[in-house]
């Protein structure tokens, strides 16, 4: 049986792969997808989505909008969203593929995660990329919801790695008040897959080379947007033609949990510093009394992962 999947996504260039791995693989059933405001406005990330899977031929699955700002500040802790110039931007505001001929659903993303959740008696695993707003929203208005996943996997933090700031990776500093609640809602399990594990697990141009050389329209559109993000990256002189695909490699993870490694860890979210909101505090200490509430990616298969994007994507339709 295939597992069952709902994915929260702020799609950029990265949730775009995350999404067609979900929609295609056979081991996956994707139920689902819910957008948020994170990498681009809210209206960007919905429009991004219905782009992917129009272009990949999964009309069907449903795309729900949801909350476009953080939960409690009125916008990013920094008061704006996280812009870059173009050569520096690994994302751009519009996917570089058709716009959709679909159209989004009239349920909004957080009626949709509590009403699905709810109501079904399947076991259901949500796999949140983007800012924590609509799983936080939903917990706000169902707490029982915490217990009604089969898992919560989460791309978002860092130990020893960090992006939009010294301290913070983005998803987590984008709403760290909502991040603050999901961490702390009892999910059981919760899979945090942080940035010390996506650094490792580089998608280098020879990968986007054989991913175009499928001929598909999920290994063209790969190709095209882990381009940009290699661009982007080499730019910034952290990688050398190759680039983290961080939302992808949660996606992997659930049909080959040997893409990463992880250990149980305490976890908690700085949401008061001025100089580190944002930042995941993971207590690694082996003999920490905090309670272990989150099973912590700090390592990746690059090669695993690779591997699996290429077989995923050479597949034309979900069927």
């Amino acid at each position: 049986m295939a597992r069952k999947v709902i994915l929260d996504v702020d799609t950029g260039t990265d949730d775009a792969v995350a999404i067609m791995f979900a929609a295609l693989h056979p081991d996956l059933d994707l139920l689902g997808v819910t957008t948020v405001n994170g990498n681009v406005p809210l209206e960007n990330t919905t429009d991004n989505t219905l782009r992917v899977l129009d272009w990949i031929g999964c009309p069907d699955i449903p795309v729900h909008p949801g909350v476009p700002r953080p939960i409690v500040r009125r916008g990013f802790p920094g008061g704006r969203h996280f812009e870059q110039d173009d050569d520096h931007d690994p994302h751009g505001t519009a996917l570089p593929i058709p716009a959709p001929r679909i159209a989004a659903q009239d349920t909004g993303a957080v009626e949709y995660l509590v009403e699905t959740l709810r109501a079904t008696a399947e076991q259901i695993t949500l796999v949140a990329v983007g800012p924590l707003s609509n799983v936080a929203t939903a917990l706000a208005i169902d707490p029982s919801l915490a217990g009604a996943v089969e898992q919560l996997v989460v791309m978002g933090g860092g130990h020893a790695v960090a992006n939009v700031t010294a301290s913070a990776e983005f998803n987590i500093w984008a709403d760290p008040e909502a991040a603050s609640v999901v961490l702390s809602a009892g999910f059981d399990p919760l899979t945090l897959v942080t940035l010390d594990a996506t650094h490792q697990a580089l998608v280098p141009q020879t990968t986007c080379d054989a991913l175009e050389g499928l001929g598909t329209p999920a290994g063209t559109a790969a190709a095209r947007f882990i381009s940009r993000r290699i661009a982007a990256y080499e730019q910034m002189a952290v990688s050398g033609n190759a680039a983290p695909v961080h939302d992808v490699v949660c996606t992997a993870y659930l049909v080959e949990p040997e893409v990463i490694s992880t250990r149980s860890f305490p976890v908690e979210v700085e949401t008061a510093s001025p100089l580190t909101v944002g930042r995941t505090v993971i207590d690694t200490r082996p003999d920490s009394k905090s309670e272990r509430n989150a099973h912590v990616a700090l390592h990746a298969d690059a090669a695993r992962l690779n591997e699996l994007l290429l077989t995923t994507f050479a597949r034309d339709t979900a069927s």
